[in-house]
């Protein structure tokens, strides 16, 4: 691996480098697909249980409660708790060791899901998808910033984020049609084997570029970290950074959205067109599942790559005339994203909500490369992981944690309570979450005012 030669004082003052050496341009396009790759499997064991919902429902006769636990609070708490101790060990530890066992943990428990008999252990199966998972995403996003300058780190970041709607793709259609194919179980069984494959490759070809560093800027870098870089010192310095927090809460407002209507939305299309669905699948040679996991998978992967590569690349390219396009991109996405959901749920057959829902589906990853590059920039280099970690526990715990299980509950309120049946309770869980996309906008909005004074690196 070659390396772009700098002084010690350019890696870590410059404003165009990253904190150490910048790798050449080939080593860095692999590491990002490697990483890409890794994030998509990421998502996949992440996602798979929602196309695999109404299976394991009948199955281990569960609840849509339940079925938001499992799908969200179960895996978000001990995902996103265990998240910040691992980012501290990311600021000043091997970074590759610390992903590449991550890899491995998640994927052997996704694979231990499908041999669950009853809820408490799938519940147990997945809070360890859950503890494997906490080790990669904050330690990619400061790996990646170490990688590219910060004129690219929108993009780059943006890339990387692409593997949420890949990983949703693959498990949604792989998964649908395994399901159908061999069972819920089998489905867990395959979802999980990739990665237990990409552990050897990233422990083998990934490179930890803290290596190339001399000793003379190794130790100013350590000094830093154990004079400024403590959890408490970017937890203090981060309290004055006003962008951080509306940012955050504004973009977990959005994940609330995502996940706990993503949870959901295979039931929506069973409980409400299943003859229709049944239908068109038969014209496939598919049976309900599969096809849905199939036709949803590709759309909304599809357009989640596309939303993410151009929230990114609109964010760098208006952010270099003014900075507050970082903000302005998710501001608008999530203004105008609800009137195409309230419209789309409203449709009364499966076709037509679907066409419709292709429009929010452009917005609705918009946010990830200017939210997670503006989250690498509100802080100097030896925060980053640790204010990613930040970012992404409030991120998760409140849209992993709480989506899913107040969809849940929403859903059986509804169906019970105001008596309206499983079909019509999904529907308008689903309708009612999506309007919060509105407390998003004003927060990006807000953080649109302070983010120019805020940024430092």
């Amino acid at each position: 691996m070659s390396i772009v030669s700098t002084s010690p004082e350019d890696v870590l003052e410059s404003e165009e480098t990253p904190l150490v050496p910048l790798v050449s341009d080939g080593f860095r396009r692999y590491a990002l697909v490697l990483l890409l790759a890794v994030y998509t499997v990421n998502f996949l064991d992440r996602q798979i249980v929602s196309i695999l919902a109404e299976p394991i429902k009948r199955d281990l006769k569960l609840s849509d409660t339940q079925l938001g636990l499992l799908t969200g609070l179960a895996f978000a708490i001990f995902y996103t708790v265990l998240g910040l101790p691992i980012a501290r060990l990311a600021e000043r530890k091997n970074r590759v060791t610390i992903i590449g066992v991550s890899l491995a943990l998640w994927s052997g428990f996704t694979v231990v899901c499908g041999l669950a008999s009853n809820f408490a252990q799938l519940l147990l199966a997945r809070i360890g998808v859950g503890v494997g998972e906490a080790g990669c995403t904050p330690t990619a996003h400061s790996l990646i910033s170490d990688y590219v300058p910060k004129s690219q780190r929108a993009s780059a970041l943006a890339f990387f984020s692409i593997g949420t709607p890949l990983g949703s793709l693959l498990g949604s259609s792989l998964g649908g049609v395994m399901a159908d194919t061999f069972g819920w179980r089998a489905a867990f069984l395959m979802a999980g084997l990739p990665g237990l494959v990409l552990t050897v490759i990233v422990f083998l070809t990934l490179r930890e570029p803290r290596k190339q560093l001399s000793e003379v800027v190794r130790a100013r870098i350590a000094e830093t970290q154990k004079t400024e870089g403590s959890f408490s010192a970017t937890l203090t310095y981060l309290a004055r950074k006003k962008t951080f927090w509306m940012v955050a809460f504004g973009a977990a407002t959005l994940a609330f959205i995502g996940y706990g209507n993503g949870a959901f939305v295979y039931s929506f299309y069973l409980r409400n067109h299943p003859q229709e669905v049944a239908e068109l699948a038969g014209h496939f040679g598919l049976k309900s599942v599969g096809f849905l996991g199939l036709v949803l998978g590709i759309l909304g992967g599809v357009m989640g790559v596309i939303s993410s590569w151009l929230g990114g690349v609109l964010a760098d390219r208006a952010g270099a005339r003014d900075i507050r396009a970082y903000m302005t991109v998710p501001a608008v996405a999530a203004l105008v994203s609800p009137v195409f959901a309230i419209f789309g749920y409203l449709q009364p057959t499966a076709i037509g909500t679907m066409l419709v829902m292709i429009l929010p589906g452009l917005l609705g990853s918009l946010w990830f490369g200017p939210v997670y590059a503006s989250g690498q920039s509100l802080v100097p280099p030896h925060m980053r992981a640790t204010a990613a970690s930040i970012l992404l526990f409030i991120i998760n715990l409140v849209g992993l944690g709480a989506g899913p299980l107040i969809v849940g509950v929403l859903s059986d309120l509804f169906a019970s309570d105001m008596g309206l049946g499983e079909a019509e309770g999904v529907r308008w869980a689903i309708i009612c979450t999506s309007c919060c996309t509105l407390i998003a906008a004003a927060l990006f909005w807000t953080a649109r005012k302070t983010i120019k004074e805020d940024l430092v690196s």
